[in-house]
């Protein structure tokens, strides 16, 4: 029987694996792999890597050199940017302010939150007596939806910073309409078009925004800066009008400031009570008035709410002695002693 061969261990030589992975090419496959890339692109947070080299005051001191519209578009890049701004708001928006908007700041102020009020004043601000009265500043106009009382304060000082800031929003709504010389449609006295309910409801919602973010406020006065140059401008096309304005320069616009607003010019403060009144209106910019011994603007001071607080709690005060005494006239409640109502407190 023949013998099997042998080998010994020491014979052995080792294996030499040649196997290769498969490549797997398909669709499904290279879109996964595609997605895969992008994802990791995405997490890489270039903008942090860079910025962390940075001292904190000098990231800040960059970021106030832009303007609102690139502060917001800057938000959107990256988690980073968007805490970063969110967190130092305030911060970048006052310096925004004083930069760019220092005269619009002053002729365009915030009405104050009910929140913001003493709870006290409240019911006082939101009598229907006093709504009646205010009817004149809020019905007429169609063009602005008129603040909630429950949420703003209804002082004639709010009330009318309020139609002023949404002027700003419904001015710039229709400069493209403006510049191309096209009719803005009109709305008939006494009618309320959805069309037009829809833009009103829309510009209300933006001013809201700019009364808790101070970062929406700086940006409704920049968007107010640009509607004014394009007005001027617009004005100055038009070699028939012979009318007195701002000078303005091209420096002037390019500077992204409202500084041409300071000099000796027209007056501003002509409220556009209707969307015809966007046809001529060059420079809309209410609550000052030019000052010939000062030479120069004088603003309707910030302090005008409180005065108004103070004259709401007095009228209401009259109000509620004057039916005190028709009533102990009328022997309805007699020896009745009179108690004051709450006063403002003192900022």
């Amino acid at each position: 029987m023949p013998k099997a061969d042998t080998f010994e261990d020491e014979e052995l030589e080792a294996l030499d694996d040649k196997t290769e992975a498969l490549t797997l090419r398909s669709k499904r496959t290279e879109r996964l792999r595609k997605k895969q890339t992008k994802k990791a692109m995405k997490m890489k947070d270039i903008p942090q890597d860079f910025l962390g080299l940075l001292p904190y005051e000098l990231i800040l001191q960059i970021l106030t050199l832009l303007k609102p519209s690139e502060l917001f578009r800057l938000q959107q890049t990256s988690k980073w940017f968007y805490e970063f701004i969110t967190q130092e708001e305030t911060r970048i928006a006052r310096t925004v302010l004083g930069l760019r908007y220092s005269c619009l700041e002053k002729s365009f102020r915030l009405p104050v939150l009910l929140a913001d009020i003493d709870p006290a004043i409240h019911s006082l601000l939101q009598t229907p007596e006093r709504q009646e009265i205010l009817t004149i500043h809020k019905k007429p106009y169609q063009h602005i939806r008129p603040p909630e009382p429950t949420e703003v304060c209804t002082c004639l000082t709010c009330t009318l910073r309020w139609s002023a800031l949404a002027i700003i929003v419904d001015f710039a709504h229709w400069q493209e309409h403006l510049d191309k010389g096209e009719p803005i449609p009109m709305v008939p006295r006494g009618k309320f078009p959805e069309w037009n309910q829809t833009i009103i409801t829309a510009h209300a919602a933006i001013v809201r925004k700019a009364l808790y973010s101070p970062l929406w406020y700086a940006r409704l006065l920049e968007v107010h800066l640009d509607s004014t140059t394009r007005s001027i401008r617009r004005h100055v096309a038009n070699k028939g009008n012979k009318r007195r304005r701002f000078r303005m320069t091209d420096d002037d616009v390019n500077s992204g400031t409202d500084a041409f607003l300071t000099r000796s010019g027209p007056p501003s403060l002509d409220f556009p009570y209707h969307r015809d009144n966007y046809y001529l209106l060059e420079t809309f910019v209410p609550n000052r008035s030019w000052s010939q011994d000062w030479s120069r603007w004088l603003y309707v001071p910030a302090e005008q709410h409180d005065r108004d607080i103070e004259f709401v709690v007095m009228w209401a005060e009259r109000r509620r002695r004057a039916e005190l005494e028709q009533q102990q006239a009328e022997g309805n409640v007699p020896g009745h002693t009179s108690r004051p109502l709450p006063q403002p407190e003192q900022a």
